[in-house]
């Protein structure tokens, strides 16, 4: 029955594994550049889908915002204002260190991004966590610990990356009432918004080439709309931790481009750590199948 589901999920941290082939063809660019391109560009598409091509599921989705109680309303605005936040926030970070510091950085942001949805997720929306899982949670923290002894600076980074988007996740899960598109457009709107001033005051040093542009069209479809909205109507079936699981593509596809693709040095230490946090991601995932499988024969019995 939730076969969409994992199917859309699974295509959408897919095609985020291969962003930083991109990505890096545009290393020349400043981060911000590519951000503001890829924000703008994404929401003058979705605002055309919404107004334009969908204007009944607008109209309808109009209707059941009215319909709302006071709270509800306003439970929707503020958890669609903070996503847009943690939109620009995480765009603006990791596109920064995928071409500023390294591509491995952000393999292992999105290796931390599960474990650290999944304890946000117990933290605010009362997800339980069983004992073994709490293990795998400590063991991925002694990782990035030791991990910080090779290179702080990569942790920083990662451990930013990954709490934004944890965050943004968690937030959907409050997030279930209007149409998943709308929703994604009025999150990226919102995005849009809180990068407006930096927008008119920033000047560019680099001058934008059609390559530039044709590939800021490519990113704002094939590696924003499609799998954020992917990823948000996953949320609709799926809990948070289930779809944080599935986050675990985009590093792992990243990781290996970081090495074979893009030929950077991977230290001892840090293949240590990076084997100590996937020890950490197997162990918390063989102990979440565990549990639903003896729920399934409890439920049997």
């Amino acid at each position: 029955m939730n076969t969409k589901y994992y199917v859309a999920v699974i295509t959408a941290f897919t095609i985020w594994g291969f962003f930083s082939v991109v990505l890096k063809s545009l290393d020349d660019f400043t981060a911000f550049d590519i951000l503001s391109y890829r924000t703008l560009g994404s929401v003058v598409i979705m605002l055309f889908v919404s107004l334009v091509l969908r204007p009944k599921a607008l109209k309808a989705n109009l209707s059941i915002f009215k319909s709302l109680g006071k709270l509800d309303k306003r439970r929707i605005v503020i958890v669609n204002i903070l996503s847009g936040l943690f939109l620009a926030l995480n765009w603006y970070i990791f596109i920064y260190v995928m071409n500023n510091v390294s591509v491995s950085a952000t393999s292992l942001a999105y290796l931390i991004c599960p474990i650290l949805t999944m304890v946000l997720a117990y933290l605010i929306l009362k997800e339980k966590l069983l004992k073994l899982q709490w293990v795998a949670v400590i063991l991925s923290l002694i990782g990035c610990l030791l991990l910080s002894l090779g290179n702080f600076t990569d942790l920083f980074y990662s451990m930013i990356i990954a709490l934004t988007y944890a965050l943004y996740l968690v937030l959907q899960r409050k997030n279930q009432e209007m149409d998943r598109f709308l929703v994604l457009t009025c999150q990226v709107f919102f995005a849009v918004v809180f990068l407006l001033p930096f927008l008119v005051t920033y000047d560019s040093p680099n001058e934008k080439t059609p390559f530039f542009y044709g590939m800021l069209a490519l990113i704002a479809v094939v590696f924003t709309i499609i799998p954020m909205f992917l990823n948000i109507y996953a949320l609709r079936g799926l809990n948070s931790s289930v779809v944080g699981v599935f986050i675990y593509l985009n590093p792992l596809i990243n990781f290996v481009l970081a090495i074979f693709y893009f030929k950077e040095e991977i230290s001892l230490l840090e293949a240590i750590c990076y084997i100590l946090i996937v020890i950490s991601i197997v162990i918390f995932n063989f102990a979440a199948i565990k549990n639903r499988i003896n729920r399934r024969r409890a439920a049997h019995i």
